[in-house]
């Protein structure tokens, strides 16, 4: 049985386009070297993950909330890692808590959790009814 090679790609001429020089289509020397140094960028499409599938008015109120230092400091490092206003976290964590749904995968919950370690807070949901302020 004779030997079967695979063709490679150097094995066949270059195409017409590859042997052509791209026209140079600036004017003057000064738009040769715009388009010299320019940056023409790729486009690339992304997904839309953060775009709603539809809106919902709503209106919303300053309030002025106190709540325990360490707590705060964790959710703030979680609204910025998940990009969003801690308001909206909040509101997230509240809206999953009243359907008694989980507000976050996984990853997420392994995220907080070195957050939780990273500030040094210790409470936990048993010690809610627990707390009382420092004079």
């Amino acid at each position: 049985m004779p030997k079967m090679s695979i063709p490679s790609a150097t094995n066949y001429p270059p195409t017409r386009r590859a042997r052509k020089k791209p026209k140079n289509i600036a004017k003057n020397r000064s738009q040769l070297l715009i388009q010299k140094f320019m940056y023409r960028g790729t486009l690339v499409p992304m997904k839309k993950r953060d775009a709603p599938k539809r809106s919902i008015e709503v209106d919303r109120v300053q309030t002025g909330v106190r709540i325990e230092k360490r707590l705060l400091k964790v959710l703030k490092a979680v609204a910025e890692l998940k990009d969003m206003s801690l308001g909206d976290l909040l509101e997230g964590i509240v809206l999953h808590a009243f359907e008694g749904k989980t507000p976050f995968s996984a990853q997420t919950l392994k995220d907080i959790n070195q957050f939780r370690s990273l500030y040094g807070m210790t409470l936990r949901a048993s010690d809610s009814h627990h707390l009382k302020e420092r004079k």
